[in-house]
């Protein structure tokens, strides 16, 4: 775990992305606020925590944001959930998204469970 407090996500085990590192360092206030956000709506509700991370990879497939389909998948893959159940999100936005967005978003998954990814910066 990074020493510096202000770095950490909600899965300690996870790296930040660089730029998200830095911002985490020179913003400590806006990041510890950032996380407090995280904190209160993950409680505002019934979901475990595992559908509250498979909600966050569909909502980040949905957005078709690489940086957070990533972040979703190594947390999710921290927080012991299967590649198979990863992939699943992105099968089932085909039908709503379409064909090309959820292959992309599957790319994206793979990118994190076998190896082409790691993201980089900080350790959270």
């Amino acid at each position: 775990m990074n020493e510096d407090a202000t770095a950490k996500s909600d899965a300690p085990d996870v790296q930040l992305p660089s730029r998200a590192g830095q911002v985490a360092k020179e913003q400590p206030e806006l990041w510890a606020a950032f996380q407090a956000l995280g904190a209160v709506t993950s409680s505002a509700g019934p979901l475990d925590e595992k559908s509250r991370r498979l909600v966050n990879l569909a909502l980040a497939i949905g957005a078709d944001s690489e940086g957070a389909v990533h972040s979703h998948a190594r947390r999710g893959q921290a927080e012991g959930l299967s590649e198979e159940e990863l992939e699943q999100v992105a099968y089932l936005a085909i039908t709503t998204l379409g064909w090309p967005r959820a292959i992309r978003a599957l790319s994206w998954i793979h990118d994190v469970t076998r190896g082409g990814h790691r993201g980089g910066g900080v350790r959270a």
